[in-house]
């Protein structure tokens, strides 16, 4: 199957997404020109340890159920960068310094796989098809869970590779400084036990401190607690308009479907970037 399919009166953009989590692998069709997935998710317990053999045999698995032949986007919680996953959030340490390149020829040989940060398909997915739609300059998503992460758009072109969790912030609670998703993140709501009206000044502080650095024209927020936006949106105190992620559960797939097409030149995003040719020389 390519990567373009037709229906009773057109056709439609169709590209092939993977969202790869800590404890699941999701794959699905997306309509390109709406966003939507095409008929169901398939989705596979993430394999333990997730090293990354493991993920690209289960990702071949599950790509072959597809019939799929064109080029495939992966999602996965690190950052690729010259080709190399840096960093191993939720999956296995033996992803730092991996070529997934090499990987991904081994396992889905004479495919064009592009990989992406999971937060970046996410912002990806937002800014076309969701809350940053229509936008103009600078969109920012921060996925607020576990940790922070976090995607910058710009007029709707990906700039890889922000890790905005990782901002240090000088805490106003007085402790000194901190990562921000460690002043500020769902799992510090949780733990701490705070109330909306408690956290909503730690998160208010992040945004203020990445206000400072870049004025975005729209901060989208997601994650779990984007669920309860109504609750604790008007609680915010930082000076750039916020609004709540849409497309939460299948972000990943659509974000990485779009990567993936605009490398391919189904899609026109600007420059793309691609594990095979984010390399020097």
């Amino acid at each position: 199957m390519a990567d373009t399919t037709s229906d009773s009166s057109c056709t439609v953009p169709v590209g092939l997404g993977v969202d790869v989590g800590g404890t699941g692998i999701k794959v699905g069709r997306v309509n390109l020109t709406d966003g939507e997935l095409i008929g169901d998710r398939l989705l596979r317990p993430t394999p333990q340890p997730a090293t990354p053999d493991a993920i690209a045999a289960t990702i071949r698995e599950m790509v072959d159920e597809f019939d799929w032949d064109g080029s495939v986007g992966v999602a996965v919680p690190t950052v690729i960068h010259e080709g190399i996953a840096r960093i191993a959030p939720n999956i296995d340490e033996s992803w730092i310094g991996c070529d997934v390149v090499d990987l991904f020829d081994r396992h889905l040989p004479g495919r064009t796989v592009v990989m992406l940060n999971d937060a970046d398909a996410a912002g990806l997915t937002e800014v076309h098809y969701g809350a940053g739609e229509g936008v103009d300059g600078l969109v920012i998503l921060l996925t607020i869970g576990t940790g922070i992460g976090s995607a910058l758009l710009m007029n709707g072109r990906l700039i890889p590779n922000s890790e905005f969790g990782h901002l240090m912030i000088e805490d106003i609670a007085g402790r000194g400084f901190d990562e921000a998703e460690h002043l500020a993140s769902g799992a510090v709501r949780a733990r701490e036990e705070m109330s909306f009206a408690e956290w909503a000044p730690h998160l208010s502080n992040v945004l203020r401190a990445i206000e400072d650095l870049l004025w975005p024209r729209a901060f989208v927020l997601g994650g779990g607690v984007s669920e309860a936006a109504d609750e604790w949106f008007p609680l915010l105190e930082n000076r750039t308009p916020v609004r709540a992620a849409v497309r939460l559960n299948d972000a990943g797939i659509i974000g990485a479907a779009l990567y993936a097409a605009a490398h391919s030149g189904a899609i026109d995003l600007g420059e793309a970037l691609s594990v095979t040719d984010d390399r020097p020389g």
